[in-house]
């Protein structure tokens, strides 16, 4: 098993910025991918960006230019550098990976954190 702890969010205004971090912790399983997703209020959740093995990124179109995606892999954390927020940024984000447990890849998700973009 695999369990991922996200922090850094909270409440920031408009132009502001957070960086998210997410922590995966377990025993015997090697970190694939390491992600991010966000689910704003009243809508589905959405893929903001991923990282892989080799520091390769892949994002959201939408995302591009002020969302950036970082992985300490001695620490299995990923995080999330958000600047220039706004108040549509406001949403509940989610840290997901694809790890290697017992010989099958699995995906686990975050409890996810608060992100609230207001002034």
């Amino acid at each position: 098993q695999v369990q991922l702890v996200e922090s850094g969010g909270g409440l920031v205004q408009p132009g502001g910025s957070l960086r998210l971090s997410c922590a995966a912790s377990g025993s015997s399983f090697s970190i694939n991918t390491m992600g991010w997703y966000r689910q704003p209020p009243g809508k589905q959740r959405e893929f903001i960006a991923r990282i892989m093995r080799g520091s390769i990124t892949n994002y959201a179109d939408s995302m591009k230019g002020r969302f950036t995606i970082s992985r300490d892999n001695t620490k299995n954390t990923v995080y999330l550098q958000m600047n220039s927020l706004k108040p549509e940024d406001t949403a509940v984000y989610y840290c997901h990976t694809e790890a290697l447990v017992s010989g099958t890849v699995r995906s686990y998700w975050g409890r996810g954190t608060q992100v609230t973009v207001s002034s």
